[in-house]
């Protein structure tokens, strides 16, 4: 792994802590959670927002386990002890799951993904075909609309979804949106890792994609996500999140 990396608090993917095929009935995807964000414009961490009576990284790793991975890797920024925390007690559980800390998280998602990416290549295994790729603050997420993605053999399989509530949002940019959660063949999602910098993720490869490659599931619910107080407040009150 490279410098960004952190071997000291990370925990590190040996290949003989992965569960068989057998065991797995057969799965050949792994998940990438990026969860490095700093919130600036909320103004406090969304990955310990609550749902459900814990930190919503914790509430969406669980989403990712009932896709039935081969691993889980979450990338998480560094000098958050109350995250690192979280996400460690889920760890400790769950030996499929892996962290990495992301030193430089001001970068942006890329640079969080293309970890990601490095930690899923030095596992080594030759049965993950697929990566699912997914953040933590699209509060209505369910592990169905991941088994759906799943369930295309596209190279890449998005979500879609529209901004359904104008008072909720006047982001013009989100009326159709094509991203994540997402599913994407890992042999492609390894030759897109060096085009991954900065802000500049998938969505401009995505464009590029011929229509045969490219499926899309619909769920308009995905366009509530929590980047501002004003979102958190609406979240909360329609009991999208604990108060």
């Amino acid at each position: 792994m490279t410098s960004d990396v952190d071997t000291n608090n990370s925990i590190l993917p040996t290949k003989n802590s992965l569960p068989s095929s057998t065991e797995n009935d057969k799965k050949d995807h792994a998940v990438i959670i990026l969860a490095s964000g700093l919130s600036q414009r909320l103004g406090q961490s969304k990955q310990l927002l609550s749902k459900h009576g814990e930190p919503l990284i914790c509430y969406m790793t669980k989403i990712a386990l009932a896709t039935k991975p081969l691993a889980v890797i979450v990338v998480i920024p560094q000098e958050q002890p109350a995250i690192t925390d979280a996400i460690n007690g889920l760890v400790r559980q769950n030996p499929i799951i892996y962290t990495v800390i992301n030193l430089i998280p001001k970068t942006g998602m890329a640079h969080s993904l293309s970890l990601g990416i490095e930690a899923l290549t030095n596992l080594k295994v030759s049965l993950i075909n697929r990566v699912l790729i997914m953040g933590v603050d699209q509060v209505l997420l369910d592990s169905e609309h991941l088994k759906k993605l799943l369930a295309f053999k596209s190279t890449v399989v998005a979500s879609r979804y529209q901004c359904v509530d104008k008072a909720y949002s006047t982001d013009t940019s989100k009326n159709n949106i094509t991203g994540l959660p997402i599913v994407i063949n890992v042999e492609r999602l390894k030759q897109w890792q060096p085009a991954l910098i900065g802000d500049k993720g998938l969505r401009y490869l995505i464009r590029a994609l011929p229509p045969n490659q490219l499926s899309t599931v619909i769920n308009h619910q995905l366009s509530y996500d929590i980047d501002t107080p004003k979102q958190l407040f609406y979240a909360r009150q329609q009991h999208w999140l604990d108060v």
